[in-house]
């Protein structure tokens, strides 16, 4: 289906609504995207089935590691880095491309000049993308631990504060992508940076407790590495609670940062 009919379906279902309340905007908002994200089949594939492939293509890497030396298994160490797949396959990708063809076909501007503030077209159109990410990392937590032979979580309280920052700064950072992109094609290619820069130094394919201290301190400082950390020490525990502090404190910062350069760099009107 083309960008075109699907922006078109976009504005036809929020024009149907006749809600006025800030939640109603975003429900119908929200289910107009959820549409558009089940007909959109590689948007489906890249947040369904990548994570997953892409988890099944580690383990053999991971098991080449000196993983028991630090304290971890396999598992231990494959399960928390399938969440971060998600967030960036399932999530961050998938709403750069939906922010940019939203732009380009007008949909944006339109909405504007509605009842729908800008904070809440940005939310409303996360939404669907946020929540299947969310179930989906509540699965993962569930089918892993049971098939994998691994213990539920130790600390599902930092587990989920790291989803939820690490779902704030995707989403933020995929409103910023956007803003770099002219076509929904483009933006298969402005999401390459930070996807390669989190999936080789925020410890999803290569755990920071198995590099050099000096490294690892510097890649700790990487948008997505918070939320990892977070997500790590509530799967295994153990964590220091100064370290979870810093980690918690570093994951909002991204997160207003990120939401900063939303305010600042987000474009509403097409690239020409």
């Amino acid at each position: 289906m083309s960008a075109t009919v699907c922006a078109a379906d976009a504005e036809e279902c929020w024009e149907r609504r006749t809600e006025t309340g800030a939640g109603a905007r975003l429900l119908a908002l929200g289910r107009a995207e959820f549409t558009l994200l089940g007909r959109n089949k590689t948007a489906l594939f890249m947040t369904l089935i990548m994570p997953v492939t892409l988890a099944f293509a580690m383990k053999p890497a991971l098991g080449g590691m000196d993983l028991s030396g630090r304290g971890l298994s396999v598992a231990a160490a494959l399960l928390p880095a399938t969440l971060g797949y998600v967030l960036l396959f399932g999530v961050y990708s998938n709403m750069t491309g939906a922010y940019v063809a939203r732009r380009e076909e007008l949909v944006l501007k339109r909405l504007r000049t509605g009842e729908l503030r800008d904070l809440e077209i940005l939310a409303g159109m996360a939404m669907p993308s946020a929540l299947l990410g969310m179930v989906q990392c509540a699965l993962l937590v569930v089918l892993g631990s049971a098939t994998l032979d691994v213990e539920p979580p130790d600390a599902p309280d930092l587990l989920i504060a790291g989803i939820l920052i690490g779902l704030v700064v995707v989403v933020a950072f995929a409103a910023v992508s956007s803003a770099l992109a002219r076509t929904t094609e483009a933006s298969q290619l402005v999401v390459l940076p930070l996807m390669m820069l989190s999936l080789g130094g925020s410890g999803m394919v290569v755990p920071l407790e198995v590099l050099p201290d000096r490294i690892a301190s510097v890649l700790e400082l990487l948008p997505l590495s918070p939320a990892m950390e977070l997500i790590r020490a509530g799967w295994n525990g153990g964590a220091d609670p100064g370290d979870t502090l810093k980690q918690l404190v570093l994951g909002l910062a991204w997160a207003g940062v990120a939401v900063f350069a939303v305010r600042r760099w987000f474009r509403w009107e097409p690239r020409r």
